[in-house]
């Protein structure tokens, strides 16, 4: 008999530890549906907007997961980027925006110019976007892939070795490959240049 009872005292004990944390998990996380987010600059710029279909926000470490992303980066009133990915995260009270998973960059300047990873971080603090896994930029120039790049806010992207690029012809055939250690492709002049560990040696190329 008094094992029964000792059984009914701990299973009492254990449904009253398990309750509080249902009801915890229920207040501090929040899913929305149909997201449009906008953070704006301290000087009342928007700085960068979020949408998705689907998110959840975790209070206590004030933190966004997003599905199906799009996120559009503004400079000067107006659209400079257009990036999507299969999902993304915002936090440090919005100045760390990462995102996962099929992640593509559109310029809107250079109507065809895209970037691809398999990851990419941006520190609102920093003017720089960090890119790593299957990295490949494509234009009607140029394709480059590497592992890992980093695009700064003056649009040209530094390539880190290993370096892989194809040139194309008029007809976007590809006409040169090669590989190479760090690349730069400034996006606004269209212009490709390297440098080896032996800094005597460097190129550029101009399309």
């Amino acid at each position: 008999m008094n094992k029964i009872y000792r059984l009914i005292f701990f299973l009492q004990v254990f449904l009253l530890g398990c309750t509080p944390r249902v009801i915890n998990e229920n207040e501090i996380t929040k899913k929305i549906n149909s997201l449009d987010l906008n953070i704006f600059a301290k000087t009342g710029e928007k700085k960068y907007s979020i949408k998705s279909p689907y998110s959840i926000y975790d209070n206590i470490k004030n933190k966004f997961q997003f599905k199906n992303t799009t996120i559009n980066i503004f400079y000067d009133g107006k659209t400079k980027y257009v990036i999507n990915s299969d999902e993304s995260t915002l936090s440090n009270k919005n100045n760390l925006v990462e995102l996962i998973g099929n992640v593509r960059l559109k310029t809107i300047d250079q109507d065809d110019d895209y970037l691809y990873a398999d990851y990419f971080m941006w520190n609102i603090d920093e003017a720089k976007y960090l890119l790593t896994g299957d990295v490949r930029f494509e234009n009607k120039n140029v394709i480059l892939t590497s592992v890992k790049a980093v695009l700064g806010s003056d649009n040209v992207i530094e390539f880190f070795d290993p370096v892989k690029y194809i040139i194309k012809d008029d007809n976007n055939e590809n006409i040169y490959e090669t590989n190479s250690e760090n690349a730069y492709y400034d996006m606004n002049k269209e212009s490709l240049s390297f440098k080896a560990k032996d800094k005597r040696v460097r190129s550029r190329i101009y399309f």
